[in-house]
């Protein structure tokens, strides 16, 4: 950890402007009784949502809900965004120090955070795979909220890290018929892997029970509302930004008596809150990732130092990256 005059920095990613990002250094005050120091080790970007605020595209009316933990700045910029960091104890109490630990924080080199914040990492779970926990809890949320049951037919829309994360946790449903669909033909050998079917768009089934959309786009909207059987529910995962999506209301939508519903990883859902924390959510979400074949959504890792000029290509739609890891060696 460098030090200047005494006083310990950091580095860490700023969003300054729109397309441009930069790592800027920042100092460090000693931990406080109740915190710890890490040095973190491994990252993931949310390539949907980090794209939205790369480009500035976070609407007015959502600067406050769309506050990450332990973010810098404000919207629209700068600011410090991101929520995926697996880090190791320096500092802390005595029995955290060299634990790997997951935190919701911004891509930084080196952070204090809160012992509470932090949770610890299984054995099982490896450090480059614990960065899918914020993605995984996503999914979990989803798949709470949607409420899929066994032997159900159940499609989702849309391969990229939640949307495979959701098709995965359905998979494992008895009896459940699982498809996981996308444009890209590339993403079929990601779907076996995970033990899930796979289609593209023009040639998946209907009459689904449950259908799950993960694709951020409006036509991937519209096919997840094309494949809901009778009364089926349609979750929306995507987040659009300030971006107006059409949604195809017309038709049989009606007649069917389709249930079109909104899931969000800020809140536990309503299913669970009674009885669910976030901390209990996240740490239910990492022992999920006890599974060495959600490694293939892993792609070849970045240097934290490259990010500022590899974060328009890393960001483009076609660039086939499932899940983006970040590394801090």
């Amino acid at each position: 950890m460098a030090t200047k005059r005494g006083v310990e920095t950091a580095q860490a990613l700023w969003y300054t402007a729109p397309g441009r990002a930069e790592i800027l250094e920042e100092n460090l005050a000693p931990p406080g009784q109740a915190d710890m120091r890490v040095r973190a080790l491994y990252g993931a970007l949310s390539r949907g949502t980090e794209s939205l605020v790369l480009s500035g595209r976070v609407p007015p009316s959502e600067y406050g809900r769309m506050r990450g933990p332990f973010m810098g700045g404000n919207f629209p910029f700068p600011v410090k965004y991101g929520y995926a960091t697996v880090a190791e104890v320096e500092d802390g109490p005595a029995e955290m120090i060299g634990r790997t630990v997951f935190a919701l924080h911004p891509h930084q080199t080196h952070f204090n955070i809160p012992v509470d914040a932090a949770v610890p990492i299984p054995q099982a779970v490896s450090p480059q795979r614990a960065v899918l926990a914020a993605n995984m809890e996503t999914a979990l949320n989803a798949v709470w909220d949607a409420a899929p049951s066994a032997a159900d037919r159940i499609a989702v829309v849309g391969a990229g890290a939640v949307g495979t994360m959701v098709a995965f946790l359905c998979g494992r449903l008895p009896g459940a018929e699982v498809t996981l669909i996308d444009v890209s033909p590339a993403r079929a050998e990601l779907a076996r892997q995970l033990g899930v079917g796979f289609s593209g768009p023009d040639s998946a089934k209907s009459d689904c029970d449950v259908v799950f959309h993960a694709s951020g786009n409006a036509g991937g909207l519209e096919t997840a509302i094309s494949l809901a059987g009778d009364e089926a529910v349609v979750l929306e995962l995507s987040w659009y930004g300030d971006t107006p999506v059409a949604m195809p209301l017309g038709g049989g939508f009606h007649s069917r008596r389709l249930k079109l519903i909104s899931s969000q990883v800020g809140k536990v859902a309503q299913s669970h809150r009674p009885r669910w924390t976030h901390r209990r959510r996240l740490s239910a979400a990492i022992a999920l990732l006890a599974d060495s074949r959600l490694d293939a959504l892993l792609a070849p890792a970045v240097a934290f130092r490259d990010l500022p000029q590899r974060l328009p290509g890393l960001f483009q739609p076609n660039n086939g990256a499932v899940a983006q890891l970040i590394s801090y060696a």
